[in-house]
This record gives structure tokens, C-alpha cells and sequence, in this order.
């Protein structure tokens, strides 16, 4: 780190001490105030704690983390301490599109400027933002750095000044240089940790899509995770269940594959001659599934959440045969009218020439003509070459 507990602890006290403070050594009160600054990375609500903590250490009344967007005069405070409700409310609503801060983006990463810096102060004391927003809360100037500087946002950390405290001087800019460092890294820590939020947000989101159920599972066959479809499996506990939270199966036989295969394959891993199993499942009443197990191996992470803790996926799915697709796509691929989409969509789910005429309500030559027409454009011979065509439209979506 470029400034340590050492250098911080060199600093006098200044500015408000909290009662009692005073008989804390100075070492002390700054190693707290380092380590709540890199708790409030992993706990946001800390920051307004964090945030009283580095008013009183620089000598200020008010802190706040805020942020301004591309080309926008409007700065929004994001955490902030000593600002009343009252206050904060006509900021957002009004004042906040007169603030001299929103030139802090001009400014260079981790440097510390006053509001003389950015505007002139003898302007800034006659507009409408220091007369009617500013002053009557006693404040007169405000240390200012920035954190974070993109194309899509200016993040940084603002100390207010009352007249009591005097305008900016050179001690309350050194003090801030030496906690900018820490509030800079933990702001990146929280930065980072809210995108792996997202990416395993969004991952279990595209899991919870699938029709078939999917279970990730540990070498001890525990379930890490499970999409929608398979926690309705294992609540009808009839293929698939789950016992202390470990998966499963009914069958003794299967479930003594699942567990060997489980304990073969550690991670990063895949276990000699396995790149996927298919598996027979039923239930007791007959009811056929097919489960397909996927170790996993350093060829195929998964890197979001708990997933890292997982050897194996395993789908499961009713052995039955998929025909839920999207007929528009069929149509289109094999230029089919609607009439002969119609007939080849009742060669899936009604059988033979003379049931589907019965269906559609035709005559039997009738549809032999559509179905003609149907192996012509899709180049298949027999009505079993369209099942399996129809089948190769399924989504894998679930309803």
C-alpha cells in the first residue's frame, strides 16, 4: 500500500473527536479507521460510518462518496454523513445541478482540490448554491479527490468545511492524500464483488431457463446448486431426491454409479475416460428419465458463485421425445406454407396418413399430397425423418 498504518498514525488528531476518543492512541484510531475503510468494500452499509470516521480525521463536518455521469452537471451522492434529511432531499431535487463539483472530473485521479481550485470562489459565493443551499448550513469549502474516472462515471470522496474549520488548508489535503489510497482500493473491491454478484446472478438466471433439471454436485455428491427444474424434481422426490443435502437417485444401482463417478472426478480434474455418462432413471409407478452426468474439468469452469466447489452436472430429463419447437423457425428454414407446416406439425403429435386427416378434418389424399411436398423440401423419405427433424427444432428452454 502507498500509505501504511505508520504514516497515518504520524497525524495528530484533528478536526471533531467523538467523546472518549482522545485516550485512544493515535496507532489505534488509525488502524480502525484502514480497516473499516476495506470492511465497507464488503459491506456497503458501513460507509456512512466510514464516512463520519474520515470527516473527523481530516477536519471536516460532512463526508460523501458520490458520482457524476458523462456530460451531466448533476452530481448524486451515493453514501454520505452530516448532511440532515431536509438538506439532502433539496439537493437531489434542486441544488444538485448548481454544484461546483461536478468539475472535479477535470481533475487528475487521487488529487485533492478545494472548491478555489475548480470555480471561482467569489462566483461561487454569490450563486445560488452557496446562498441558498451551502451557507445556511455553516459550510464554506470542501476537499474534494477523485476515485474512480471513466467514460461512464467520475466516482469520488468529498469533505465539507465549516466556518469553524476554516477553508481547505494544506494539512486537511495531506490527510486526505493519505486515506485516498485505501478508499480508492475499496471502492475497486466493491466494484468487483458487485459484478461477480452479476455474472452469478445472470448465471443462475440462464440455468433457471432450462426445462431439464440440473444439478451441480461436489465430489460427495452434495448439491452446490440447482436450477428451477431440478427443485421441482427433488420436491417430487419420485426420480431424484435429496437427502442432508446430498442427491439421490431411487435406484440403487444408479445411485451407486452417481457416487463413484462423483468420487472420481476432483477439481479442475476430470476423471480417465469420462466425458460424459448417460444414465436410466424411473420412477416407481414406470415413469422413464435419462440423466446425462458432465464432469467437470479445467476445461470446462464454471466461474460463477459456488460453482467452483462443483465436479459434476448432472441434467435430467423425461425420456420422452422433445417436440416443443418454435414452428416459425421450421417454416422458414424449409420455406413450408402454412398448411404444410400444419401437416408435418400433425405428423409429430398425431401419427399416420389417417389420423391426421381425421384430425385436420381432410381427406386422406390430402395430406398425402402435403406430406409429399413435406419430403421433397425437407429431403427426408419417411414420416419418422420428420419426427426426428421436428425433434431437432426443440428448445431447451422451459415454458
Amino acid at each position: 500500500m502507498a500509505y501504511a498504518v505508520q504514516d497515518i498514525a504520524k497525524s495528530p488528531p484533528a478536526g471533531r473527536l467523538e467523546p472518549g476518543s482522545e485516550r485512544i492512541p493515535q496507532y489505534q484510531r488509525a488502524s480502525r479507521l484502514i480497516a473499516d475503510i476495506y470492511d465497507a468494500s464488503l459491506d456497503p452499509t458501513m460507509w456512512t460510518v466510514v464516512l463520519e470516521e474520515i470527516a473527523e480525521f481530516v477536519g471536516g463536518r460532512a463526508a460523501a462518496l458520490a458520482l457524476k455521469g458523462p456530460g451531466s452537471a448533476i452530481v448524486e451522492a451515493h453514501y454520505q454523513f452530516g448532511i440532515d434529511p431536509h438538506s439532502m432531499r433539496l439537493y437531489s431535487e434542486t441544488y444538485s445541478k448548481f454544484d461546483p463539483l461536478a468539475a472535479v472530473a477535470l481533475a487528475g485521479v487521487g488529487q485533492v482540490v478545494s472548491l478555489p481550485d475548480l470555480v471561482s470562489y467569489q462566483e461561487y459565493c454569490q450563486g445560488r448554491f452557496y446562498q441558498e443551499w451551502a451557507a445556511p448550513q455553516g459550510w464554506i469549502d470542501v476537499a474534494s479527490a477523485v476515485l474512480e474516472k471513466s467514460a461512464t462515471r467520475c466516482v469520488f470522496l468529498s469533505v465539507v468545511r465549516s466556518r469553524a474549520d476554516g477553508m481547505v488548508d494544506n494539512e486537511m489535503r495531506r490527510r486526505m492524500s493519505l486515506v485516498i489510497p485505501h478508499v480508492r482500493r475499496a471502492a475497486l473491491i466493491a466494484k468487483a464483488i458487485d459484478l461477480k454478484h452479476a455474472e452469478a446472478a445472470a448465471f443462475a438466471e440462464t440455468l433457471n431457463g432450462l426445462s431439464a433439471g440440473m444439478f451441480l454436485v461436489d465430489r460427495r455428491g452434495h448439491i452446490v446448486h440447482a436450477n428451477v427444474a431440478g427443485h421441482a424434481l427433488l420436491r417430487e422426490g419420485r426420480v431424484l431426491r435429496s437427502m442432508k443435502g446430498q442427491l439421490v437417485a431411487g435406484e440403487a444401482q444408479i445411485n451407486k454409479i452417481l457416487r463413484d463417478t462423483f468420487a472420481m472426478v476432483g477439481p479442475g480434474d476430470a476423471a480417465p475416460g469420462i466425458n460424459g455418462i448417460a444414465l436410466p432413471l424411473q420412477t416407481p409407478d414406470g415413469e422413464r428419465y435419462v440423466a446425462h452426468l458432465l464432469p467437470l474439468s479445467s476445461d470446462a469452469p464454471l466461474r460463477a458463485g459456488v460453482a467452483h466447489m462443483a465436479v459434476a452436472a448432472l441434467f435430467v430429463r423425461k425420456a420422452i421425445l422433445e417436440t416443443q419447437s418454435v414452428p416459425e423457425v421450421i417454416g422458414v428454414t424449409y420455406k413450408l406454407t402454412p398448411t404444410e407446416l400444419r401437416v408435418l406439425l400433425a405428423v409429430v403429435e398425431v401419427g399416420g396418413v389417417p389420423e391426421i386427416a381425421a384430425a385436420l378434418g381432410v381427406a386422406e389424399t390430402t395430406v398425402k399430397t402435403h406430406v409429399g411436398r413435406l419430403f421433397e423440401k425437407t429431403g427426408t423419405r419417411r414420416q419418422a425423418d420428420l419426427v426426428k427433424l421436428v425433434a431437432g427444432f426443440s428448445t431447451p428452454l422451459a415454458d
